[in-house]
């Protein structure tokens, strides 16, 4: 597989405030509309988010910060 110079990452977000299905939907919407971020699976569940993105084109920081201007609480996981 070739990269071409990208520098994909995968990073997990802990998501406190997710209560139903319209939630998981807020978050998927507004994290996939985000230049550089290529995949996004977000669990009601584990009330987190799993995102793969482009390290060239956004950093962690900026997709925590996402989350939260939809009210919600978001933090990078370690």
């Amino acid at each position: 597989m070739f990269n071409f110079g990208k520098k994909m990452k995968e990073i997990t977000i802990s998501i406190e405030g997710m209560s139903c299905n319209h939630c998981v939907a807020s978050v998927k919407k507004a994290v996939s509309a985000l230049n550089g971020v290529k995949s996004v699976n977000v669990s009601l569940e584990n009330k987190s988010a799993s995102v793969k993105y482009d390290e060239g084109k956004i950093n962690a920081q900026a997709i925590v910060k996402c989350i939260n201007e939809l009210d919600f609480k978001a933090t990078l996981r370690k």
